[in-house]
């Protein structure tokens, strides 16, 4: 006689069962199938790496920190970083390899308001730069967009000099509140809710 048993999960055991455990032993575990599960985990990972770093970063400058610990980086994160380090809205950052992956210590300079990654990274072209910045910053004036090229990775402004679009990594900007000496005497004389600031480029 051949006798059936149902299990939990619904896998039905053509074979005489001498129990319910006896079923789950004799069920095969695909080594391929877990392997791609664990790639894919790991691509993940990687793809968030920058974005924890910038997070890592604004919340540090909310927090009044002089310095962040990054980790872990990877090339596109120093690239980025650099490049803000040429914009004087971050200092000098040292990486140190321990062994366990690299990791960063960077120097603040309470310059960043808001820096992130922009979610998924398309193409832009030469003749949708005005749009995009109008789209990801406050103003064509504060601030710049990170972008992958062919020439490497850089900031619009530089790909606009060397007329080449390229994929969005990410933005970067400050605002900050306008002295009263700075505004014009228009803008003295606006009735101004004390909730409300007046922003110029830094």
């Amino acid at each position: 006689f051949v006798f059936f048993f149902q299990a939990e999960d619904g896998i039905r055991d053509s074979v005489a069962s001498r129990g319910l455990g006896d079923v789950y032993k004799r069920q095969v575990v695909s080594t391929q199938s877990t392997w791609g599960l664990l790639t894919l985990g790991k691509k993940m990972v990687l793809m968030n790496v920058l974005s924890n770093c910038l997070k890592a970063i604004v919340n540090a400058e909310r927090a009044g920190k002089r310095q962040v610990l990054l980790r872990p980086v990877n090339k596109i994160v120093i690239k980025f970083l650099r490049i803000m380090q040429k914009k004087k809205y971050v200092g000098e950052f040292e990486i140190v390899d321990d062994r366990r992956g690299k990791k960063i210590v960077l120097d603040l300079l309470g310059r960043l308001n808001k820096c992130g990654v922009y979610s998924p990274r398309f193409d832009i072209k030469i003749k949708e730069m005005d749009g995009m910045m109008d789209y990801v910053l406050p103003s064509r004036q504060i601030g710049f967009i990170v972008l992958t090229t062919t020439y490497g990775i850089m900031d619009h402004e530089e790909a606009l000099k060397k007329k080449t679009g390229g994929k969005i990594l990410g933005f970067f900007y400050q605002i900050t509140k306008a002295p009263t000496n700075q505004l014009t005497s228009f803008q003295q004389k606006l009735p101004i809710h004390k909730n409300c600031l007046l922003y110029t480029s830094p």
